[in-house]
């Protein structure tokens, strides 16, 4: 099997720069696995590197669609598996590096996903139910889909329930495309959540409310911000006058991001594989004796 090495970790945790000098001084490139940093014109909200950050590490899958268009885990998974084998072909071993778990997994794991060719009708009856309307649903119709799943997803329980409603149920077994090395990258909890303030100060320095407005004056709709979370759903709210005062509104943002870093923890810990980098050390030389092992330097 190919190698592929993974970092990974919560907001704010410094994984991206950490990948970048990764990269650098093993000569290959990076594959975002980011779920909003996929859109162009998500920027700052995303925590996107800029070209300068980069430092000449090419970087794959960001930019690589349109605000409000819909892009699925299967169009991650399939564009994610094209960089790695080409990042493969021209001999470097690639890195995956990003924050969204789901992302992560479909990869490290290699999820079986099947495209469907849903109907309209049964999309937007999926759609119209609340969260607990569908966890009703799926006990009443298939509980076992219900085993292991968060239920405070909703996409996740919307696509179990369409797969109930269209009987498409088998159980669907991963196939692991590459060998990996997971690295973990995190912070105590105080000094985290200061990293979260600082880098979110930052961002609302840097124009991140002004980001949110050029991205409704040309186009992005309240339901695509909502969508997205976090600064984006929290900013449209705010310029929406859904907020009596700024400061309301950062400290509603700034809580929530703590939040799912907390979330992003208790995602990660599921995974029995990630070696968990010492960042109050030298975890860039404690990457490397990993990786080194890894790819048998």
């Amino acid at each position: 099997m190919d190698k592929l090495i993974v970092i990974t970790g919560t907001n704010a945790s410094g994984k991206s720069g950490l990948g970048i000098r990764l990269a650098r001084h093993y000569g290959t490139e990076i594959v975002s696995a980011d779920s909003r940093q996929v859109f162009r014109g998500l920027d700052l909200g995303s925590g996107k590197v800029t070209p300068e950050e980069m430092m000449g590490v090419r970087h794959h899958l960001i930019d690589v669609c349109e605000p409000n268009d819909y892009y699925s885990l299967l169009d991650f998974q399939t564009q994610a598996y094209d960089a790695i084998d080409d990042i493969t072909s021209r001999g470097m071993v690639p890195m995956l590096v990003g924050g969204t778990g789901l992302y992560i997994n479909s990869v490290v794991d290699g999820y079986d996903i099947r495209k469907e060719n849903l109907d309209p009708a049964v999309r937007r009856q999926v759609q119209d139910k609340s969260i607990d309307e569908l966890i009703d649903f799926l006990k009443e119709r298939n509980p076992e889909a219900l085993s292991g799943m968060d239920l405070k997803n909703k996409r996740r329980l919307e696509r179990a329930a369409e797969r109930v409603i269209t009987g498409n149920t088998a159980k669907r077994e991963n196939k692991p495309r590459y060998e990996t090395l997971v690295l973990g990258v995190t912070w105590p909890r105080e000094v985290l959540y200061e990293r979260i303030r600082v880098r979110l100060d930052r961002r609302l320095d840097e124009g991140m409310l002004e980001e949110v407005e050029g991205l409704k004056q040309n186009g992005a709709t309240d339901e695509f911000l909502h969508s997205l979370g976090l600064e984006y759903r929290y900013i449209n709210m705010y310029l929406n006058g859904e907020f009596e005062s700024f400061d309301a509104f950062y400290d509603k943002l700034f809580m929530e991001i703590r939040h799912l870093a907390k979330e992003q923890m208790t995602w990660f810990r599921k995974r029995k594989d990630i070696h968990w980098l010492d960042m109050t050390g030298d975890p860039d030389e404690e990457a490397k004796n990993l990786i080194d092992q890894f790819i048998g330097r």
